[in-house]
Parts: structure tokens; C-alpha cells; sequence
């Protein structure tokens, strides 16, 4: 069924590479983003159900050939112990990152 629909596809868009497309591609194109997005190589190996950490390392190196090596990898840094700057925090963007004593630190991509 999805070889059909591929091929009818790249015969309406005229697109042959359209054909190489596969659900390894699909797989793919989604761990690299999700590591780009989160930087995390563990919630990445999680996502694709990788026994090894080594299965998962080629995402790092995929997400750094189309964005390169550092290509967001500096944040803004803000720590509060305020709930109300708490809801500040989030409701602007910034992530919760962790708490120590009594302060939460939260960051978001500059």
C-alpha cells in the first residue's frame, strides 16, 4: 500500500527521489529532529526503543551534518524561587531544567 501511494505520489509531483523515500527515512528524519530539538541523546534512544546508546550516537552525528556542530546549543538562564515567576518563566518560553536547594533553574534557547 505505502509503495503505491509512494509511487503515485512522485509520478503526480513529477519527483522521482520521491521513490527512495521509506519508513527508515520517516524514522530517521524524526530522531534527527527530536535530538536537534531536545538534545538529548537518551530520550532520543527511548523514542526508537535502541537497546544500545551506540545504535543512537548516529543521530548526533546526522543532527550535526544538516545543522551543524553548534548550531543552538547556548541558552538563556534564569533561576527563581517565585511561583509566580515560575509561570512567568513558562508561560515565555523557558524550560524547567532542575531544582536545587529550594531554587528552580529553567532555560531556553537563545
Amino acid at each position: 500500500m505505502f509503495c503505491g501511494m509512494r509511487k503515485g505520489v512522485a509520478e503526480k509531483l513529477q519527483n522521482p527521489r520521491l521513490v527512495r523515500i521509506s519508513f527508515q527515512t520517516f524514522r530517521h528524519w524524526k530522531a534527527t529532529s527530536l535530538y536537534h530539538q531536545t538534545k538529548s541523546i537518551l530520550l532520543v534512544k527511548e523514542f526508537l526503543g535502541h537497546a544500545s546508546l551506540g545504535n543512537t550516537l548516529l543521530y548526533i552525528q546526522m543532527e550535526h551534518a544538516l545543522f551543524g556542530a553548534e548550531s543552538d546549543d547556548e541558552f538563556i538562564v534564569s533561576a527563581t524561587s517565585d511561583k509566580e515567576e515560575t509561570k512567568k518563566l513558562l508561560s515565555v518560553g523557558f524550560e524547567y531544567v532542575c531544582k536545587k536547594d529550594d531554587i528552580l533553574y529553567f532555560r531556553k534557547r537563545k
